[in-house]
């Protein structure tokens, strides 16, 4: 994201996730931004309320499945003290509709989203606008959202129609990430393995994060780099979101 002239302090931005790699991973990626600062974090849902109403932060990032007290059952009553996306693996219709009915402003789904975009998610949020990944768009329909797809810029950009605070959202996830999937003849692991290192996630936050051991981690990346034509981890994250095409024949 590019530095730009703000005004006021920064988000203050409540964490909750029960995976504390997660956590800390999340923690490090927002809080490393002037524009954001993270207030707390909470390893359940009746963490997250608790801190909530102390904190009265800006946004809430929440995960799904959580224990004790999971996000879905704590989202009626976080969504009355700050607008609260969902950040989590939990990509299941069902489970993006409930969150849409209980109040979340907008639902995003790792392995979907680079740090730039959850960054540029966090600031849509804070203002109510609705920022949702591919997978999350999918029951939109019933919801009054409707997408609208860029050719000139390789984007989906949700708009949403049904809250009257609610204005056009920033584009989510670029559609050319699944083409290249495909062009750079990634597995679906690979490629989940791959948007956590673009996100900033080293081999044991990724291993955390993907329930597998480092090792298996770094076999991933070993076979990633071979067919992004890459030798480190900038070459790839730069080869993966389009920043390094121009001149490269794969």
């Amino acid at each position: 994201m590019s530095d730009q002239a703000r005004s006021g302090p920064p988000l203050r931005v409540l964490v909750a996730d029960d995976n504390p790699v997660v956590r800390a991973g999340l923690a490090a990626l927002l809080g490393g931004h002037p524009g954001v600062r993270v207030v707390a974090e909470a390893a359940d849902g009746a963490e997250a309320l608790a801190a909530a109403l102390r904190l009265l932060p800006d946004v809430v990032l929440l995960d799904v499945r959580m224990p004790g007290t999971d996000g879905l059952s704590v989202l009626p009553g976080l969504v009355r003290l700050a607008p609260v996306m969902m950040l989590t693996y939990s990509s299941e219709p069902e489970v993006v509709a409930e969150a849409l009915r209980r109040g979340a402003v907008g639902y995003l789904v790792h392995g979907e989203f680079t740090a730039e975009q959850l960054l540029a998610a966090v600031r849509d949020s804070s203002h109510g606008r609705a920022v949702f990944t591919p997978s999350a768009a999918e029951v939109s329909d019933a919801f009054g959202v409707s997408y609208e797809a860029h050719e000139e810029t390789s984007q989906m950009q949700p708009l949403v129609g049904q809250s009257s605070t609610a204005r056009p959202a920033r584009p989510a996830v670029s559609r050319r990430r699944a083409r290249d999937s495909l062009e750079f003849g990634l597995s679906a692991r690979e490629v989940e393995v791959m948007n956590h290192i673009a996100s900033g996630m080293n081999n044991r936050q990724i291993a955390a994060a993907c329930f597998i051991s480092e090792k298996t981690v770094k076999n991933h990346i070993n076979r990633i780099f071979a067919k992004l034509h890459a030798t480190t981890r900038s070459e790839a994250i730069a080869r993966w979101l389009g920043t390094a095409r121009r001149g490269w024949d794969a």
